[in-house]
């Protein structure tokens, strides 16, 4: 391939008996499971992970360890779920003299991000790999770690639309339902645009339980009916019995979602769009946040309203 951009090998990435290479970066809660349903699937996945445990608990179950960047060279598609931004840049562009992932992979080679982070920063990545003759899609998920286990999760795409066809097959091995929404940040911002509902469910459950408990409504009761309600969502229902039995075990934390409210503020700021809103609820995370409850589920933000309606 001779097209001026640079490159550490002159050979395509490579398919053996004709399915792709596949490599992931970041495991975690979410990309533990996914892994592991490819790897049911019959999927051979090479996993680069600073979880010691979990790298053992993923080879384990079949995965390859990489434990350098450079071990995802042959790779035809890499997926990564990672923490935020900072993470991001660092894994693709490098750090401290160590190279990134964009100088690993070939010409032709697709990147499959799917965390939750700025079209800021997503753009740059993007600059980045076409510079090398990468193919990048913007993939971030929607649902919790039950839904990944299950391979039930929703996938939001954008960015190179026949990268998006080629690893459609693999990318239905881990979700029940696909969205190609364009191709630039577009699933960036539908990604912060669910976000910005969920996050507000939880906060304006908080104030109307809190509301209903001052009157003598049992937490049960209102559950019922809400989730019976106009307002019923598969959210709430699936929040119902955390919420009646107080139980706010993470399966995304109060601190991710100001990581959230952040991106999303910060987004709308730089397009011009008012988030009055948006604005409250973070300050209402952090208010949470500040009593204590960092660490617990998002709807926790329940306990800390009853807690100042007392």
């Amino acid at each position: 391939m001779d097209n001026g951009m640079q490159t550490n090998r002159a050979e395509t990435p490579r398919m053996d008996s004709g399915r792709p290479a596949i490599g992931w970066i970041g495991a975690g809660k979410m990309g533990a499971p996914m892994i592991r349903n490819l790897l049911a699937a019959g999927t051979t996945v090479s996993v680069t992970e600073p979880d010691a445990q979990v790298l053992r608990d993923l080879e384990r179950a079949g995965a390859i360890g990489a434990a350098t960047l450079d071990l995802h060279s042959g790779n035809d598609i890499v997926f990564a779920t990672l923490p935020n931004d900072q993470v991001l840049r660092e894994v693709v562009l490098g750090k401290e003299g160590a190279t990134g992932l964009v100088h690993h992979l070939a010409p032709g080679a697709i990147f499959v991000e799917m965390s939750t982070v700025s079209p800021e920063c997503s753009t740059e990545i993007a600059l980045a790999l076409r510079k090398h003759g990468i193919a990048y899609l913007r993939a971030p998920l929607s649902g919790s770690t039950t839904l990944a286990e299950k391979a039930a999760l929703t996938v939001l795409a954008s960015g190179d639309e026949a990268a998006w066809e080629t690893v459609l097959p693999t990318i239905r091995l881990l979700s029940t339902r696909q969205f190609f929404l364009g191709p630039g940040e577009e699933a960036r911002y539908m990604k912060l645009v669910i976000n910005t509902l969920v996050g507000a469910s939880s906060a304006i459950l908080a104030e109307a339980v809190a509301l209903g408990e001052s009157g003598g409504l049992s937490r049960a009761s209102m559950m019922d009916v809400i989730c019976e309600s106009a307002v019923a969502s598969p959210l709430l229902r699936y929040k119902a019995e955390a919420v009646v039995k107080a139980d706010y075990t993470p399966a995304f934390t109060i601190a991710q979602m100001i990581k959230d409210f952040s991106l999303i503020s910060d987004a709308g700021r730089a397009n011009g769009v008012p988030l009055l809103t948006t604005g409250l609820i973070l300050e209402l995370y952090r208010a949470a946040a500040n009593s204590g409850l960092r660490d617990q589920d998002f709807f926790a933000l329940v306990k800390w309203q009853s807690e100042i309606s007392a």
